[in-house]
């Protein structure tokens, strides 16, 4: 062989090993991931379902995916706080954000975000339905069913109260349809997470919650809240004797609390993917079963597709709600 073709032939091989090498240092750095813990945003206070779900998940796919996963609580603005550290995270996998049905309603009430909802995030899975209750103090004997409430605010407009976890939470929405089906003036009261509206609630600063199934239920159990309707469609099979608010007469309510877990926007697919699996593995655990139970959740699962095509569909769903029912942030 001439020594020019030998030495194209040379150049070659060096050029496919070469190539070859930086492939394989690729495709390890891929499969290393995660190589350090992932910082795991829950953009409200501790206490509520999605710091508990946050939490339990969490905890799972750690031992699945060989590196911890640091919950950390962001509240503030509905949400908004936490959502916009994510949206200008570096997308390397590191740091995911736990959200609820304020991703979809945030764009719709605040007029001005930092964030993009859609643009600015990467989904990941949609995880679990935690259904909401309509609750008030235990020592009050004369409320009992949701025609109680309707009766007597109707009498008496503008003196009564319902707290929430914020402006957008899925709280802060049932109480809102409530009032805007039922034709109620009652006012919204908005706390920085679920666990202290509940702590006014229990001491009387507020009249009525519809707080998630996960923190109410303790104090129902304890006999310090009274549990008057659910908001889902149907009954929930963690306390099945408790009607929805739709069959105790307040006709077409119907409000489900769903989670979700997003990425900054531009995070690889196969980082995603890495993480679904992973959530989805998790959430096939007995531990986790076991807790999603007790705190009445209520598991649901997709891919990152469907979870982007739902957030979409609860996007428009919610504009046109909160544009009917005059729903504000303010």
């Amino acid at each position: 062989m001439p020594n020019r073709n030998r030495s194209f032939v040379a150049k070659r091989i060096l050029t496919l090993a070469t190539a070859g090498s930086l492939l394989a240092l690729s495709n390890s750095a891929l499969a290393a991931y995660p190589e350090r813990p992932i910082s795991w945003i829950v953009p409200f206070p501790p206490g509520g379902a999605m710091d508990v779900i946050a939490r339990t998940l969490g905890e799972a796919m750690s031992q699945e995916l060989g590196q911890s996963i640091v919950v950390e609580n962001k509240p503030g603005a509905g949400g908004n706080i936490g959502a916009a550290q994510v949206a200008s995270a570096k997308p390397d996998g590191y740091t995911i954000m736990i959200v609820a049905n304020g991703m979809a309603v945030n764009p719709s009430l605040y007029k001005q975000l930092t964030y993009d909802p859609i643009k600015d995030f990467t989904p990941i899975s949609l995880l679990a339905a935690v259904p909401n209750i309509l609750v008030t103090q235990a020592t009050r004997n004369d409320i009992n069913s949701v025609k109680d409430v309707i009766d007597q605010t109707r009498e008496n407009p503008g003196k009564y109260t319902y707290a929430s976890a914020g402006v957008g939470t899925s709280i802060h929405l049932a109480g809102a349809l409530f009032t805007y089906l039922g034709k109620l003036d009652m006012l919204h009261v908005p706390y920085r997470g679920s666990g202290p509206a509940v702590t006014d609630l229990l001491g009387g600063q507020v009249d009525y919650m519809f707080d998630s199934i996960t923190s109410a239920k303790p104090h129902i159990d304890a006999g310090k809240l009274k549990a008057l309707a659910i908001t889902t469609a149907k009954r929930s099979s963690t306390l099945p004797d408790l009607p929805t608010v739709a069959e105790s007469g307040l006709e077409g309510y119907e409000l489900t609390p769903w989670f979700a877990t997003f990425a900054p926007a531009g995070t690889p697919d196969d980082i995603i993917q890495t993480l679904n699996n992973a959530m989805l593995n998790a959430m096939d655990s007995e531990k986790v079963k076991t807790t999603f139970a007790t705190i009445g959740a209520e598991k649901i699962g997709s891919t990152p597709d469907e979870l982007k095509a739902y957030l979409q569909d609860e996007t428009t769903k919610w504009q046109k709600i909160i544009k009917e029912t005059g729903i504000s942030a303010n």
